[in-house]
């Protein structure tokens, strides 16, 4: 198993930090983040047209670019490690993965595309407790009349959802809306209106200002199911909610190593009694053991990203062990980047505190670090 990137993969990832630099140039993390969309649209246009970024792991079949999960885990590396607001992670991974596994063809073939282009999805999966949950929903389906179908992709389609979604990610103002639903005969997938009357998008004030959150409820609106009547979906979110918690772990090791390097350079410039921190011993000492954590969770991570794209079976594992790991791990070296700063760490002009408050957030998303402990527990392999 190859654990470092591909030379393709390293161009790519060389590309997408060439942007995201060009790009923090003109609108920084900040601006980009309190903006009305809540993240730089020239950026998200371009790393989808130029890069091809959200296409990356559609089929070609469905107008994506035949890659695999692992082209974009060196994208979500690299946006992790400069906290870009974007909605990677909740289009192209978690809603693209949501049609490409759940929907049937036609659904497929009608979303996908759209997907790869770059147009915004969003997954309304948590239920009111902020769980992603693979044997229920805080939403619910009934039958309003017969499927009418959904050859021109209106969301009439025969179904009414009722019911509230948390921690949507890109809840707010995506142009596709899914959702996850219980219906009379299991869990099911839904498309609905975003602009249908009873949809209420609210958008969530969240601990690390560059994730985009929101609630979405529903009150007996109009929903296209994507899944048909024999699907089980119950699998297909299983494989889902191990995808998302590995790309997480992308963003995660992203984040720890540029915390890593941001202390280091502090250690090295500040001098305090007439010697560079970086001098004294026991500050070396702790951040080599930094240091330790961001490899061990970068390996972590790729093993998990690696399942994802080439062994569905271990991925799993792989999934719940990465996501506990890096979780620690990243909080643990944010942590340490808070101390080893000093004071200047906490206050609102040093990016050192948004990366304490992006370990955090991202090691609540898609199941703490206890929480994959248990399904390792739980795990009958």
């Amino acid at each position: 198993m190859r654990l470092a990137p591909s030379d393709e993969q390293q161009e790519l990832a060389r590309a997408v930090r060439q942007l995201v630099d060009r790009r923090a140039a003109a609108l920084g993390t900040r601006a980009a983040a309190t903006s009305d969309l809540g993240y730089d649209d020239i950026l998200w246009k371009t790393l989808c047209t130029q890069i091809g970024g959200a296409a990356l792991a559609i089929p070609q079949e469905y107008g994506g670019a035949g890659a695999t999960l692992l082209e974009s885990h060196v994208i979500l590396e690299q946006l992790g490690a400069t906290l870009t607001p974007t909605p990677y992670l909740g289009s192209a991974i978690l809603a693209a993965q949501a049609v490409l596994g759940a929907a049937g063809a036609e659904h497929r073939e009608r979303l996908l595309p759209a997907l790869a282009d770059g147009t915004v999805g969003a997954l309304a999966w948590a239920d009111g407790t902020g769980r992603w949950r693979t044997d229920g929903a805080g939403v619910r389906a009934t039958p309003a009349g017969r499927d009418t179908g959904t050859s021109t992709g209106t969301c009439d389609g025969g179904w009414r959802l009722s019911g509230r979604s948390t921690l949507v990610l890109d809840g707010s103002y995506a142009a596709i809306l899914l959702a996850v639903a219980e219906t009379p005969d299991g869990l099911g997938l839904f498309e609905v209106d975003p602009a249908s009357p009873g949809v209420t998008r609210i958008r969530v004030r969240a601990l690390d200002l560059t994730l985009d959150l929101a609630t979405v409820a529903f009150d007996q609106v109009p929903a296209v199911a994507l899944t048909s009547e024999d699907a089980r979906v119950g699998p297909a979110l299983r494989h889902l909610h191990a995808v998302a918690a590995t790309a997480v772990t992308a963003l995660q090791v992203g984040g720890a190593q540029r915390a890593l390097d941001r202390t280091v350079r502090h250690l090295r410039d500040r001098v305090q009694f007439g010697r560079p921190l970086g001098s004294f011993q026991a500050l070396k000492h702790r951040a080599a053991d930094m240091f330790v954590a961001v490899e061990t969770s970068r390996s972590m991570s790729w093993a998990a990203a690696w399942a994802a794209a080439h062994d569905p079976a271990d991925l799993p594992l792989r999934a719940a062990l990465a996501k506990a790991w890096c979780s620690e791990a990243f909080a643990a070296v944010a942590g340490e980047s808070i101390q080893l700063h000093g004071g200047i760490a906490i206050t609102w002009e040093d990016d050192t505190q948004l990366y304490f408050k992006r370990a955090h957030a991202t090691g609540q998303l898609f199941g703490q670090a206890h929480e994959h402990r248990k399904l390792l527990l739980d795990d009958p392999h």
